[in-house]
């Protein structure tokens, strides 16, 4: 099997989305010499979770696995890694490598990861990701539970009359388990849009009336995904800026990398504790 990345547009997307995730997987199976337990998605801020987890027995650039592409975005890192984790054995697949919405891609490639560690046998998925924040007591650099999202993409990853329910997308049990390891932890409401652009206020505003809490580009959309291959979901927000509208300061891409690294080794920490106490079924 060829480990060519494979070439995705919104004009020539998998014809079988779900049988280039189970070739992935198998291309990923061989090269890392296991299947996985829990995968992991690292935003901007979360990526130094993954030196706090265990060892780590394999890592390459994602681009050597099918249908995965090397970030098109500054903050991100650009490999998938094998870690057994210490205290129990469990198996991460950290997927360093995100394609957002907005590269024009298509929701098949934004899924691909998820759909691939799905196939790669994790029945677990964390999420996590750089956001703004609406509520102004949420500092920058505030970890926030996603307990809900409004996906304002216009798009699905779902295909066909696949009806898949979403009243508990992100897990209850998951952030139960974050909850102990950190009481003080808010939740939120998590908006998706389409990107890139940041938000206006006017937008900020109108997910503010809709219930949102947070908003950002990514997390949505992997999230259904999950849900459709019966996956558990734990979503991690970092409230790396106050939303447009929120602050008089203009938002930028160097902030919200700044607070990611202002906060990384906090939030690195938490998320290690929180993945270290997620049972998996042998």
């Amino acid at each position: 099997m060829s480990l060519a990345p494979s070439i995705l547009s919104p004009v020539d997307p998998p014809a079988d989305p779900y049988r280039a995730a189970e070739e992935a997987a198998a291309a990923l199976r061989e090269a890392a010499g296991t299947d996985h337990d829990i995968a992991l998605v690292l935003g901007s801020g979360w990526g130094g979770a993954a030196d706090l987890l265990g060892e780590t027995v394999w890592e390459a650039p994602a681009d050597t696995i099918p249908g995965f592409r090397a970030p098109a975005v500054a903050g991100h890192v650009g490999t998938l890694r094998s870690i057994r984790v210490a205290s129990t054995g469990a198996r991460v697949l950290v997927l360093g490598s995100r394609t957002h919405f907005y590269e024009g891609h298509g929701a098949d490639a934004v899924v691909h990861g998820v759909r691939t560690a799905a196939a790669a046998g994790c029945r677990t998925l964390v999420l996590t990701n750089g956001c703004g924040g609406l509520e102004p007591s949420w500092a920058p650099g505030t970890p926030v539970l996603i307990r809900d999202h409004l996906n304002l993409t216009g798009a699905t990853p779902l295909r066909g009359a696949r009806f898949v329910d979403l009243t508990d997308v992100y897990s209850p049990r998951l952030r139960q388990i974050a909850h102990e390891v950190d009481p003080q932890l808010p939740e939120g409401v998590y908006a998706q849009f389409h990107g890139p652009a940041y938000e206006t206020p006017a937008e900020v505003r109108m997910a503010g009336v809709l219930g949102a809490h947070l908003v950002g580009m990514s997390t949505a959309l992997e999230a259904i995904a999950a849900r459709e291959a019966g996956m558990e979901v734990l979503g991690i927000s970092l409230v790396t800026n106050h939303a447009a509208g929120i602050s008089p300061q203009p938002l930028s891409h160097e902030e919200v990398l700044q607070a990611g690294r202002d906060a990384g080794p906090r939030i690195s920490d938490l998320l290690a504790r929180i993945v270290e106490r997620i049972e998996v079924a042998r």
